[in-house]
């Protein structure tokens, strides 16, 4: 799992990104290489595919895996129509696809694919292009839901209700700077969290590895609570993981509820 050089493991070669096939691709002067990023996407999606094949039998009597399925939809469902409406309804793919797969991502980052030589796991959601594109979308479709519906009395919204005439020019940019911010910080929470949490995992590891090549006392003193602890922060992970997926769309459904319910 660790990229080991000189004896040293360095905690952020799990983020760097590599051709899968070992050479660059260069069209045009652009790269398009196959890149650990791109296979693990598809290998993202293809997770997701087949969870969804299997709970989509519709039988009278479902099974575990159709149950888990339709919990998901539900569970997805029930978050719009509390937080947008009747209206939050016709959101639920979108946001359903959004929040399956950066759960899915997220866990098959964590799995330990790394025991098998020559894999090694990588957690798309771990880089910034990724997660800002999955917010850039987002955001995209509150403003196109926003326009759509309420045209120009869309930017009412930067104008809280019963705000006083002479405040209304220093309200309005504080709000429209707020919202313009929003796609930034959805991207970003979502890329610290889990490039934090892999970093600190790294580094318990190296603890780990030193400690076992050192042997005698410091297997007990070094090697032994850092791996107690890694197990921890793995379980935690896990949590964190499904979280971050949750509040991504949950913060989601939010913005499209002021789209959809301008006040």
């Amino acid at each position: 799992m660790a990229a080991a050089e000189g004896g040293k493991i360095d905690p952020m070669h799990q983020f760097l990104i590599e051709p899968v096939l070992g050479r660059h691709w260069i069209v045009g002067g652009y790269d398009l290489s196959f890149t650990n990023s791109a296979l693990w996407m598809v290998v993202t999606l293809a997770s997701l595919w087949l969870f969804m094949l299997g709970g989509m039998k519709r039988e009278l009597v479902p099974g575990r895996w159709q149950a888990a399925v339709e919990g998901f939809t539900g569970f997805v469902s029930s978050m719009l129509t509390s937080n947008v409406g009747p209206e939050g309804k016709r959101f639920v793919p979108y946001v359903f696809s959004l929040f399956m797969f950066i759960l899915f991502a997220n866990i098959l980052g964590l799995l330990p694919f790394g025991i098998v030589p020559g894999v090694h796991p990588f957690t798309v959601t771990s880089h910034l292009t990724v997660t800002g594109v999955l917010a850039i979308i987002s955001f995209s479709i509150v403003l196109i839901v926003g326009f759509g519906r309420h045209g120009f009395h869309f930017f009412s919204l930067f104008v809280p209700h019963g705000t006083p005439p002479l405040m209304i020019p220093l309200i309005f940019v504080v709000e429209l700077m707020s919202f313009l911010v929003r796609p930034f910080s959805l991207g970003l929470r979502l890329f610290v969290a889990m490039t934090a949490g892999h970093i600190l995992l790294k580094v318990l590891a190296a603890f780990v590895v030193n400690g076992l090549n050192l042997g005698g006392g410091y297997i007990a003193i070094v090697t032994l609570p850092s791996f107690l602890l890694m197990i921890g922060i793995t379980l935690l992970e896990l949590l964190v993981a499904a979280i971050q997926a949750y509040v991504f769309a949950l913060l989601t459904s939010v913005y499209l509820n002021d789209a959809v319910n301008l006040h």
